[in-house]
C-alpha cells in the first residue's frame, strides 16, 4: 500500500475537503507514492514521534494536528516544526494530518469522547451548511435502474443513515437528433419523443465528481441531459461538536467528578455548579469555546471542551455548565480513533498508536 493510498483510506471516511478553511490537514511531508512498512498514530508530530516511527519501523505518521500549520519559511532547525520537518525528511518518514476533517466527522473526535463518556443518543451539535448538491439526470426508463444503481455505487443517495435515496418522476422527453449524431433512440433530423425517468438524488460535493462519471458510464445517450444545483441543507452527519445524554440524570458534581477520571486529567476547571443535575452534554474535543451559544441554544446542561479563556468563562451566565479538561487531555483519544479507521481498511502492516506523551502542558 502506498502512502496516497493511506490518505485515500482517511478520505473516504472524514474528507479532507471538510476541514476548515484555516486547517492544513491531508499529507504535509513525503512522497505519495512511497510503499507504506508501518503506520505510527499520534496526536501530534513532534521529533520524538519521528523518532519513535524511525524506531519501531514505520515510515509513516498519521496524526491529528498538522505540524505544518503556519507559513514555514526556513529549515533551518530553530524550532521544534522545522526540526520535526528535517528529521522526518532525513528519515524518509511520511506525515499524513487528519485535523477538523476528523474533528467534523461524525464518528470522529467528538464520538469518540463521548463512547468514553459513556454518553447516547449522539449528533452533530452544528452541523455544516452549503456541502451538498442535489444532481438531476432524465434518462430512458428500460436504463432508469441501471443508470441510479451505478451512482448510487458511487455515492450518492445518502441521506443519514439511510442510503440508495432517490426521487423519481415518469415523464416524456423530446428532441431531434442533428447531423453527425448517433442517437440510442430515434433518428437524425426527426423529431422524438421518450418515455423518460427524471432521478433526483442527493450527493456530498466531495463525491460529486466520480458521481456524474459513473453516471455517465451507465447512461445510454450521447447527450445526457442533467442538473446540478447547489443546497443550502443542513448535512447531519458533518459538522461541529456533538450532542449527546446521560442515561440517566445524573449529580452535576459527579458527572464532572467522571470527566477527570474518565478523561485522565488532573483537574477540570469548570464555571459554577447552578443545577443539581445534568443529561444533556454538548462535546468539542480540542478549542471549541465558539461553540457556547450553540449548545446553550439547544439545551445542554454541559459543555466539555478545552482552552477555555478566563473572561469567556462568565458567557456560561449561569445558563450552562462549562467544563475544561484540557485541549490535550479531550483529545487523547483521537490515535485509538485513527488506529480503528485505519485498520478497517489495513491488514498486511502494522497500524501503531504512539506511546509519547506529547502533552506540553504540566500540573504540579
Amino acid at each position: 500500500m502506498k502512502v496516497k493510498e493511506v490518505a485515500q483510506i482517511i478520505n473516504d471516511k472524514a474528507p479532507f475537503q471538510y476541514a476548515e478553511s484555516y486547517d492544513n490537514s491531508s499529507l504535509q511531508i513525503g512522497d505519495p507514492e512511497r510503499d507504506v512498512t508501518g503506520i505510527l498514530c499520534s496526536l501530534d508530530c513532534t521529533e520524538a514521534i519521528i523518532a519513535e516511527a524511525d524506531q519501531t519501523g514505520c515510515n509513516l505518521i498519521v496524526c491529528h494536528h498538522p505540524v505544518l500549520f503556519k507559513g514555514v519559511k526556513k529549515l533551518t532547525g530553530n524550532t521544534f516544526v522545522e526540526r520535526t520537518v528535517i528529521k522526518a525528511l532525513q528519515k524518509d518518514i511520511a506525515v499524513i494530518a487528519a485535523h477538523t476533517n476528523l474533528d467534523n466527522y461524525n464518528y470522529g473526535v467528538n464520538d469518540i469522547i463521548c463512547e468514553k463518556l459513556q454518553l447516547i443518543n449522539r449528533r452533530i451539535l452544528l452541523p455544516k451548511k452549503n456541502i451538498l448538491e442535489k444532481v438531476i439526470v432524465f434518462c430512458p426508463h428500460e436504463q432508469a435502474g441501471d443508470v441510479k444503481t451505478a451512482m448510487f455505487k458511487a455515492g450518492a443517495g445518502s441521506i443519514g443513515n439511510y442510503d440508495y435515496c432517490s426521487f423519481n418522476t415518469i415523464g416524456q422527453g423530446t428532441f431531434r437528433a442533428g447531423k453527425d449524431t448517433n442517437p440510442h433512440v430515434g433518428n437524425q433530423h426527426e423529431l422524438h419523443t421518450e418515455n423518460e425517468t427524471k432521478i433526483e438524488v442527493l450527493v456530498e460535493q466531495h463525491l460529486v465528481k466520480q458521481v456524474m462519471l459513473a453516471m455517465f458510464r451507465a447512461h445510454p445517450y450521447e447527450e445526457v441531459a442533467y442538473d446540478r444545483i447547489p443546497l443550502l441543507n443542513e448535512h447531519q452527519n458533518v459538522g461541529s461538536g456533538m450532542f449527546a445524554e446521560t442515561e440517566e440524570p445524573v449529580e452535576a458534581k459527579t458527572f464532572l467528578k467522571q470527566i477527570k477520571s474518565k478523561l485522565k486529567t488532573d483537574l477540570v476547571r469548570h464555571t459554577a455548579i447552578h443545577k443539581p443535575t445534568v443529561q444533556k452534554i454538548a462535546v468539542c474535543g480540542g478549542a471549541g469555546s465558539f461553540l457556547l451559544q450553540e449548545a446553550i441554544h439547544q439545551n445542554a446542561d454541559v459543555f466539555i471542551t478545552g482552552d477555555y479563556k478566563y473572561h469567556d468563562f462568565f458567557d456560561a451566565d449561569r445558563k450552562i455548565i462549562i467544563a475544561d479538561p484540557g485541549h490535550y487531555e479531550s483529545e487523547q483519544f483521537t490515535p485509538e480513533l485513527l488506529q480503528r479507521l485505519l485498520q478497517e481498511k489495513i491488514h498486511t502492516f502494522a497500524v501503531r498508536i504512539s506511546e509519547v506523551n506529547t502533552n506540553p502542558i504540566s500540573y504540579l
